[in-house]
């Protein structure tokens, strides 16, 4: 039971720490809050509700951003990519510069246009920011018809040039690809649309704060417009690993419960020596009900002796982790160590979890045995 409980506390911890991980990735693409709207792919941002939300002492910065798939080519290689025009804003405050593992993040090179691809995208296409070749940017015209004739003539066209390769997870590295606002107008042919508006807050700013800036925005804009939290916008994403974590917590449950049944058998085998025992404390006087819970009791208070020891090996493995990082990851990955963050949330639900095992488990050979007895 002590060790079933302590590999349940350290498993969860370390899934807290991954999905940490992977949540504080997220953050340095996706917003605090995105605008966009809610019929149609593009929006005019003006209005008194961007000045009031330039009002608050809580935002950080709100940047303009206009993102399409669209064809790529380079150098004699083409492919499919998500590409998002970003805003000088973007540019200069956005936290993926933390993560760019070749080149420097810069969207412009006096008017030359630069682009930040994903190291996935990069690998996949042969991009590399030291060449000068450029990249060709392809979309079909919103504005000319198709020409049988010559359908090149109907599809948009821009250039850029790498200037970086960034690295966030798989599925962003893989398809994204960040310009400048401009040029993805100029591609799309639009003059000051955009797809969406994002909204960052400063670091103090806390979870009510959010939510009461994000019902605000809602309320001035009214349904025309979406205005998503971080969990909304990838809200697949997020359940997922919260079914993630509960399969877990369950699989481990289970194990706990298999592991259990060795104070089945051992309180079934005491019942049965003890059975001269229970005769003469029937002869005292005792009542079926106090036997009863004297050998639930004891069943019950093995189970509760391996949940402490559990506890205090499971959380003093989890804190020692946590603050000095000994068992670390295998590779080249993000971090050095396994992430491990501890989580009061687990330690009761894992007290309650196996401490209800242990008193049902308790129970069962004790009313197997009276009901045979009788």
């Amino acid at each position: 039971m002590a060790i079933g409980t302590a590999a349940l506390i350290i498993i969860m911890s370390v899934y807290n720490g991954f999905d940490s991980l992977i949540r504080s990735m997220m953050g340095n693409v996706e917003p605090d809050l995105m605008i966009s709207p809610a019929s149609g792919k593009v929006f005019v941002p003006e209005g008194e509700t961007y000045d009031w939300i330039y009002e608050q002492q809580s935002v950080k910065n709100m940047c303009c951003v206009l993102q399409e798939q669209v064809f790529i080519s380079y150098e004699g290689q083409q492919g499919v990519a998500m590409v998002k025009g970003v805003d000088w804003i973007y540019e200069e405050e956005s936290p993926i510069r933390d993560h760019i593992i070749d080149g420097t993040f810069r969207l412009h090179r006096g008017d030359i246009p630069l682009a930040a691809t994903g190291a996935g995208l990069a690998h996949s296409m042969g991009i590399n920011p030291r060449f000068i070749s450029h990249i060709d940017i392809y979309f079909p015209s919103r504005t000319r018809k198709l020409s049988t004739a010559n359908p090149i003539s109907s599809i948009e066209s821009i250039k850029v040039w790498p200037s970086s390769i960034f690295s966030i997870n798989t599925e962003i590295d893989e398809n994204l690809m960040i310009i400048p606002i401009e040029k993805m107008r100029e591609l799309l042919e639009y003059d000051e649309e955009v797809s969406a508006v994002e909204i960052r807050l400063t670091e103090d700013a806390g979870q009510d704060e959010l939510v009461r800036i994000q019902k605000e925005i809602s309320q001035r804009l009214g349904p025309e417009f979406k205005v998503k939290d971080r969990f909304q916008q990838n809200e697949s994403l997020y359940k997922m690993m919260k079914y993630e974590k509960a399969a877990i917590y369950m699989i481990l449950i289970f194990i706990i419960i298999i592991i259990s049944f060795n104070i089945f058998g051992s309180l079934s085998m005491l019942i049965i020596e003890k059975r001269a025992d229970i005769g003469t404390l029937r002869s005292l006087g005792a009542k079926d009900r106090l036997i009863r819970n004297i050998f639930v009791l004891e069943g019950w208070m093995i189970s509760l002796a391996g949940l402490a020891a559990g506890l205090v090996i499971g959380t003093g493995f989890s804190l020692l982790q946590q603050h000095f990082g000994f068992i670390k990851m295998p590779g080249h990955f993000i971090v050095q160590a396994y992430p491990v963050i501890l989580s009061w949330t687990d330690i009761l639900l894992t007290i309650a979890g196996v401490a209800v095992i242990g008193y049902v488990i308790a129970l069962l050979p004790v009313a197997s045995f009276y009901k045979r007895s009788r």
